[in-house]
C-alpha cells in the first residue's frame, strides 16, 4: 500500500503552473498596539473554494473552472472579488491574544497584473486586529481548506517562524520575540519541505532520477550517479541560497531580458530528455555521463533555490533549514528510486536467471488488475486527454493508472522474453526510457517557448 501511494504520488506534475498548489506566505508584525499581518497567497484558490489541503493541482478541483476565470480577471475585477469573499474567509482565520479571540479586519488587497495566465499569479493581502493592554502572546492559524501558510514573525529577536499545514495552529508566539525554533526544529521542520518538493511535487526531478535508475539497476552506477547529482545540487542550492549566483540573474535580465530561473527551467527538461535518451543507446556509465549528470544536477540546485526563495529561509537558522530542506529532497529522491526498484525487481530477477517465473507472472498479473481498475475508477477524465493527449500530464490519477499499467505490461513481456539477451533492458529500461525522454523533449519545446515568447 505504502508502494503504491508512492507512485501515484510520483505522478503528480508540477510544473510552476497555474495550476500548481503552492504554499502562502504571512508576515506578522505587532505596531502601536495593532497585530497586522501581511500575506502574499494566490487569493484566485481561496475564492473559488478549492480545497488546498486536499489539492495538489487546481485542475483536479471541480472549481477548476471557476479558478481559470478568476486567473484572467484584472486586478481591479479581482480585488473587488476578494472583497466580497473576505467576510467567509475571515470566519476561517483563528487569532487569539493570551486565549482571548481576536476579529481580523481587511486593510488591503494588492493584486498582481495578469501577466501569463499559465503562470501562478501572487496577490498581497493585508488584515490586522486590535491587540488587547497588556497582550504577551498571540496563536495564528487558519482552515485547511486555505492550504499552507508559512508564518514569519517580524521585527523581533529570535523570532518565530513556523510552517502550519491542513489547519495546523501556531505555537504561542511571544509578541517580545524570542520563539525561534531551535536549530534541531528548524532542522526537522524544513525535511517534509523539501520531500514535498519531490514527492509530489516534483515530476520534473522525479523523472531525472527515474533516467538514472533505468541506465542499470545495479548498486554500483546508481550510487554514483545519484551521488554526482546530490553533489551538485547541493552546491548550487547552497551558493543560490546564500544569494551568490544573484549576479547572473542580473546578467541574463540585462543582457536577454529574462530571469535566469527562465532559462533553467527548460535546461533542467532538456536534462531529463538527455540522460534518458542515453539510456536508450548505450548499456551502461560512458566517460562522459557522470561530467553531464554532475553538470545537470548544478541546474537542477537553482531549480531547488527558486522553491526556497519562495519561503524565505530564516536568517538565524539558516543552515539548519538548508541542510534540513536538502535532507528531505534526498529522502524524496530515495523514496522515488526504492518504490521503483520494488516494481521492477521481479523481472530484473527473472531476467538474471532466478527461477522465479511463475511468481513474477502473477506478481505482475494482480499488478495488472489494480492498474486496470484505478483506470476504470478514472475513465470520466478519458474523452478529454483522447482528444489532447498532453492532458494526461495534467491529470494526476489518470496518469497513474496508465503508467502502473505501462511497468506492468513492460515488465509482463521482458518476463516471457526472458531467453532473449538484455529482455530487461530491452522491454522495459528502453520503452520507459523514451517516454520519459518524450516528457523532457516537449517541457523543453514548451518552456523554451515560454521563456521566448514571455507567453
Amino acid at each position: 500500500m505504502l508502494s503504491s501511494a508512492l507512485l501515484i504520488w510520483f505522478t503528480t506534475l508540477s510544473t510552476a503552473q497555474a495550476h500548481e498548489v503552492v504554499p502562502s506566505i504571512g508576515d506578522m508584525r505587532a505596531v502601536d498596539g495593532e497585530l497586522t499581518f501581511e500575506i502574499r497567497a494566490n487569493i484566485e484558490s481561496f475564492i473559488a473554494g478549492i480545497n488546498l489541503t486536499e489539492t495538489a493541482d487546481t485542475n483536479e478541483s471541480d472549481q477548476a473552472e471557476t479558478y481559470d476565470a478568476l486567473r484572467a480577471l484584472s486586478p481591479a475585477e479581482l480585488a473587488m472579488r476578494f472583497e466580497a469573499f473576505w467576510p467567509q474567509m475571515a470566519q476561517g482565520i483563528t487569532l487569539t491574544a493570551d486565549g482571548a479571540p481576536l476579529a481580523p479586519t481587511l486593510t488591503s488587497v494588492n493584486v498582481g497584473p495578469v501577466g501569463d495566465v499559465g503562470v501562478v499569479r501572487f496577490s498581497t493581502i493585508e488584515f490586522s486586529a486590535p491587540l488587547p493592554d497588556g497582550a504577551e502572546n498571540v496563536q495564528m492559524g487558519w482552515a485547511p481548506e486555505f492550504g499552507v501558510l508559512v508564518l514569519r514573525q517580524m521585527d523581533v529577536p529570535a523570532p518565530y517562524d513556523g510552517y502550519l499545514v491542513a489547519g495546523a495552529l501556531s505555537d504561542q508566539i511571544a509578541l517580545a520575540g524570542g520563539g525561534q525554533a531551535t536549530w534541531w526544529e528548524t532542522f526537522a521542520n524544513y525535511i517534509p519541505v523539501g520531500f514535498d518538493h519531490i514527492v509530489p511535487k516534483g515530476l520534473d526531478h522525479i523523472l531525472f532520477v527515474l533516467g538514472l535508475f533505468f541506465l542499470a539497476a545495479r548498486f554500483r552506477p546508481l550510487i554514483l550517479q545519484v551521488s554526482l547529482f546530490t553533489l551538485a545540487h547541493t552546491i548550487t542550492l547552497a551558493a543560490a541560497a546564500l544569494g551568490y549566483t544573484g549576479f547572473v540573474d542580473d546578467f541574463t535580465q540585462a543582457s536577454f531580458g529574462i530571469a535566469f530561473i527562465d532559462i533553467v527551467e527548460p535546461l533542467i527538461a532538456l536534462s531529463i530528455a538527455y540522460v534518458a535518451i542515453e539510456n536508450i543507446f548505450t548499456k551502461g556509465i560512458s566517460p562522459w555521463r557522470p561530467f553531464v549528470i554532475f553538470i545537470f544536477g548544478l541546474l537542477h540546485g537553482l531549480g531547488f533555490a527558486s522553491v526556497l526563495a519562495e519561503f524565505g529561509l530564516p536568517e538565524e537558522t539558516f543552515v539548519a533549514a538548508l541542510i534540513g530542506f536538502n535532507v528531505g529532497v534526498e529522502v524524496g529522491q530515495l523514496a522515488v528510486i526504492s518504490v521503483m526498484f520494488f516494481f521492477v525487481w521481479q523481472a530484473l530477477r527473472i531476467d538474471r536467471g532466478e527461477n522465479e517465473v511463475s511468481r513474477g507472472l502473477s506478481l505482475y498479473g494482480v499488478f495488472l488488475m489494480i492498474g486496470a481498475v484505478l483506470l476504470v475508477l478514472d475513465s470520466a477524465e478519458i474523452p478529454a486527454v483522447l482528444a489532447d493527449p498532453i492532458l494526461i500530464l495534467d491529470t494526476p490519477a489518470l496518469l497513474f493508472a496508465v503508467t502502473f499499467i505501462a511497468m506492468a505490461v513492460l515488465c509482463l513481456v521482458s518476463i516471457m522474453l526472458r531467453n532473449q539477451l538484455d529482455a530487461y533492458r530491452r522491454f522495459v529500461a528502453v520503452p520507459a526510457s523514451v517516454v520519459i525522454a518524450a516528457i523532457g523533449l516537449y517541457w523543453f519545446i514548451e518552456r523554451s517557448y515560454g521563456t521566448i515568447t514571455g507567453a
